[in-house]
C-alpha cells in the first residue's frame, strides 16, 4: 500500500499490474483542498480506474465530487437523468426492460447478458467524455462486477510495426445501434448544451495520444466502433477482432467487486470496461461524466 501525503492522508491499494487502485483515507462528501484534487487526480493518470469504497454520496453529493475535476456533463446524450438531478444518469436493471424496449434486437441481447459488452463511453460523439465516475446505490449480494481494461499498456505491449501502422488508421464510432431506436422515441437528445435529432456516426484515430500523460492509447472499442476507414470490410473486420481481444487479455485488466455505498472514478480516455452478467437480484447504479476534449 502506498501512502500520499496531501492534507488529507490517501492510502492507495494497487488492484492489479496493470491498472486499478482502491483509495481510502479521503471523505467524498466533503469539499476537498486543492492538495486532495491533485493527489486523486494523479492516482487517476497512473491507475485508470480509482475505487473509493463506502462513501454512500446522494445524487448532489456525486455532481459534487465530479466537479472537482472537470465540467460535469448531461447525464447521457440520449437517456435522461434522475428526477432531480439532470446531470446523474442511473442504470436499473431490473427495470431495463421497459427502459430499453425500444432497442428491439440489440436490447434483447442486451437484457440477456445482464450488461454490455467492452465499451468506452460515448465514443460516439465528438468529444467523448474525458471520465465517468459511478456510485453503486444497490448492489447483488454476489455477482454485478465490473472489468476494466488499460488501453495505454494494450498499446503498448504491440510490436512497434503494427504501431506505426494502426498510428496511420481512422476509425469511426457509431452510437445509433445502440441508441437510434430510443432517440427516435424521445424526440431529441442532447450532449454539451446541443440539441440533436440523429445519431451521427463520427471519426476518431485508431490510436489517441492522451492528453495529460502523452501516453499512447489504443482508442477502439467493440460497444462503438463500427470500422476502419479506407480498409476493406473484411480487413476492418479482421483487424478490429484482433484488437478487441488483444486489449482484453488479463494481463491488462482488473476485476472490480462492488459493495453498495462505493465510488469508481474512470479515465475514459484511457480505458476500457465491461459489466459482468453473473448476477441475479437488484443492481442499480448511478453515472456522471466529465467534459472531454476531441481525441487526437
Amino acid at each position: 500500500m502506498t501512502t500520499i501525503e496531501a492534507p488529507t492522508t490517501l492510502h492507495v491499494r494497487p488492484l492489479s499490474g496493470a491498472v486499478g487502485a482502491e483509495l481510502r483515507g479521503v471523505d467524498l462528501k466533503q469539499s476537498l483542498a486543492d492538495d486532495t484534487v491533485t493527489a486523486i487526480r494523479q492516482a487517476l493518470l497512473r491507475y485508470k480506474v480509482i475505487f473509493f469504497p463506502g462513501q454512500h454520496l446522494t445524487a448532489d453529493e456525486h455532481v459534487a465530487f465530479g466537479a472537482q475535476f472537470g465540467e460535469v456533463t448531461p447525464a447521457h446524450p440520449v437517456l435522461p437523468g434522475i428526477e432531480g438531478n439532470a446531470k446523474v444518469f442511473e442504470i436499473d436493471y431490473g427495470k431495463s426492460a421497459e427502459l430499453y424496449a425500444a432497442y428491439g434486437d440489440v436490447a434483447r441481447r442486451k437484457r440477456e447478458t445482464n450488461g454490455l459488452s467492452w465499451h468506452t463511453d460515448v465514443t460516439f460523439v465528438e468529444r467523448p467524455p474525458l471520465g465517468s465516475i459511478l456510485n453503486a446505490v444497490v448492489i447483488p449480494e454476489a455477482g454485478g462486477d465490473t472489468s476494466w481494461s488499460n488501453q495505454a499498456a494494450a498499446y503498448a505491449a504491440l510490436s512497434p510495426t503494427l504501431q506505426g501502422f494502426l498510428e496511420t488508421l481512422t476509425a469511426v464510432h457509431d452510437g445509433a445501434d445502440q441508441f437510434g431506436a430510443l432517440l427516435e422515441a424521445f424526440g431529441e437528445g442532447v450532449w454539451e448544451n446541443e440539441s440533436f435529432r440523429s445519431l451521427d456516426p463520427v471519426e476518431h484515430p485508431v490510436v489517441r495520444t492522451h492528453p495529460e500523460t502523452g501516453e499512447k492509447v489504443l482508442f477502439v472499442n467493440p460497444g462503438f466502433t463500427s470500422h476502419i476507414k479506407d480498409l476493406h470490410p473484411s480487413e476492418s473486420e479482421a483487424l478490429l477482432r484482433y484488437l478487441y481481444d488483444h486489449s482484453t487479455k488479463p494481463e491488462f485488466t482488473v476485476r472490480y467487486h462492488w459493495t453498495a455505498g462505493d465510488l469508481g472514478f474512470w479515465d475514459n480516455r484511457a480505458t476500457q470496461h465491461s459489466v459482468v452478467g453473473d448476477f441475479q437480484g437488484d443492481r442499480v447504479i448511478q453515472r456522471i461524466t466529465l467534459r472531454g476534449d476531441k481525441p487526437v
